[in-house]
């Protein structure tokens, strides 16, 4: 994909410049230490020489990063955290309530906000040391490589969403992806269009939008034919009737 250099933050404004610096500022570390530990579980299972037996697993991974993308964008994410009053749950929902709400409803608010665009790399740490050595007790070539996938797909999603919010592309499928995601940005859509890289899981679970704001988003072809850049302004817009 290559972006537009006419326009690749469109509409160009200092404000959206400064936001994607602060928003890549957290993503290189993130891109470095998962695509780095990737890097060395594939390789080391590529050693193996089970090449066809490791590609299945690796593909596996791609489907569970998907899902649970889907899940927890939708069941975590979307959900107002209330403190529980109950001992057993008090603690849960006090860092839930804390840190879960304003990370992802401030995103809502503030689509262009560099600070919620994407994840820090400490957020993650505690799931990566808890399933690396888990991996691990299966061969190289198995549940690593499924992880490595995971990774890498963590990877990509952020980037995805990231230039989601800030570029435009001259590919359809980016575009298409594009103008969901953005709409679910809008008062009209935060209820439905959970994907993120794609609407996959949205057909599976019924939350796509309907058919008359498809039609309306991407007209009747199959990546609606994008040639025009998205216009982001509506989403700033939109994403006030949030507040």
């Amino acid at each position: 994909m290559r972006p537009d250099r006419r326009s690749s933050i469109g509409p160009v404004s200092a404000y959206k410049r400064q936001q994607a610096g602060i928003s890549r500022r957290t993503l290189y570390p993130v891109t470095a230490f998962y695509t780095a530990a990737a890097a060395i579980l594939l390789f080391l299972g590529l050693r193996t020489r089970h090449l066809f037996v490791m590609l299945p697993f690796f593909a596996l991974g791609i489907v569970i990063f998907t899902l649970s993308e889907y899940m927890s964008h939708r069941w975590v994410f979307h959900r107002h955290w209330k403190q529980s009053k109950k001992w057993y749950k008090k603690f849960g929902t006090y860092l839930t309530h804390k840190y879960l709400d304003p990370t992802h409803f401030g995103h809502h608010e503030k689509p262009f906000d560099g600070t919620h665009i994407n994840g820090r790399l400490k957020d993650l740490l505690p799931i990566f040391f808890f399933l690396l050595p888990l991996s691990l007790l299966f061969p190289i070539y198995t549940a690593p490589a499924t992880f490595a996938a995971i990774m890498l797909s963590y990877v990509s999603e952020e980037w995805i969403h990231h230039s989601e919010h800030y570029y435009n592309f001259n590919n359809r499928y980016f575009r298409h992806i594009k103008k969901y995601h953005l709409y679910h940005h809008s008062s009209q859509g935060i209820d439905a269009g959970y994907g993120i890289t794609s609407a996959f899981w949205d057909v599976v679970f019924q939350t796509r939008f309907p058919r008359s704001v498809r039609q309306r988003l991407f007209g009747h072809g199959r990546y609606s034919r994008l040639s025009a850049p998205v216009d982001q302004s509506a989403t700033v817009n939109n994403s006030q009737a949030l507040r």
